[in-house]
């Protein structure tokens, strides 16, 4: 008998990011799963194929009928479609990132929760040497392309750890049992250590995304005063890219970066300080955009 081929749907997710309280931050809505534990949900809904224009436009409507913001910066991140995805119909979901300045009212959730490995601004996260690397030595077996990809992803064995590589940390940690949603989309959990605080359905990766994504852009794209207030400290701009970036910049070398850069400039107004000197309020440069193609903090 020939298999019933199960209906696709169209849905679009946004994650919404921001950064408070020196963390990145990833907008949750009420999620729709049973039993006591409820992992976190992004705002997600179908597309409407008679009323929105462009998959964008849909995407800023469910934000706004489930969220209640209009948010400003968006791109389209990747299309999610993996069988597991869901048991009854095969869903095609388009995900897209956006940036927001942190709004009082809704359920942030810390980046670092989910992705405690990627965190480096104080130390290297204990569970990398401790936990991460000896299971996936154990993974590798011995198999140099195994052991290379381990190393290249995580930066361990002496090699350097690309920041941006958020996404393909995910994916290992998935492949190998190290999240909860595997053992959940295969029932396979031949460790039990389950790490970082599992999301509904494949959200984590598409946050994975997003962070990863969002990381690699500092180099060249400048996202980061889209997070920013209008009027900013240099220490201000420093704390939101550690933030970020997950790693701790030396103070005199980041400013003479932001210098050379020219993404600034000074609004001869000060911020009061509570304490010691107050501290020269900065602007972005919108003209940098015009003035070269990858205006970044390199």
């Amino acid at each position: 008998m020939q298999a019933v081929a199960r209906p696709i749907s169209v849905r679009l997710n946004a994650v919404i990011m921001t950064v408070l309280d020196d963390s990145p931050r990833v907008l949750t809505v009420p999620g729709s799963t049973t039993g006591d534990a409820k992992p976190p949900v992004l705002p997600f809904g179908p597309l409407d194929p008679d009323h929105d224009r462009t998959l964008e436009l849909g995407m800023r409507r469910i934000i706004k009928e489930q969220v209640g913001i209009d948010v400003g910066y968006v791109e389209q991140l990747y299309t999610f479609g993996d069988r597991t995805r869901d048991r009854e119909e095969r869903i095609i979901a388009i995900a897209y990132l956006a940036l927001t300045r942190p709004t009082d009212g809704f359920s942030w959730v810390d980046c670092y929760s989910l992705f405690p490995w990627e965190d480096y601004r104080r130390t290297t996260p204990e569970m990398v040497d401790g936990t991460i690397s000896p299971i996936l030595q154990a993974w590798a077996g011995g198999a140099e392309a195994l052991n290379e990809r381990a190393g290249v992803t995580f930066g361990i064995g002496g090699l350097p750890r690309d920041p941006a590589l958020v996404l393909e940390r995910y994916e290992l940690l998935y492949e190998t049992g190290l999240v909860k949603e595997r053992e959940r989309d295969f029932g396979e959990d031949p460790d039990g250590i389950h790490l970082g605080v599992p999301m509904a359905l494949d959200h984590r990766r598409m946050v994975a995304t997003a962070l990863g994504r969002l990381r690699g852009k500092l180099s060249y794209r400048p996202v980061v005063f889209e997070l920013l207030p209008e009027e900013f400290t240099l220490s201000q701009l420093q704390q939101l890219v550690e933030a970020l970036s997950g790693v701790r910049l030396h103070t005199s070398n980041f400013r003479r970066l932001v210098d050379r850069a020219g993404l600034v400039e000074g609004t001869g107004r000060q911020q009061p300080a509570r304490v010691g000197r107050p501290a020269e309020l900065f602007e972005f440069r919108r003209e940098v955009i015009r003035e070269r193609p990858a205006p970044g903090l390199r």
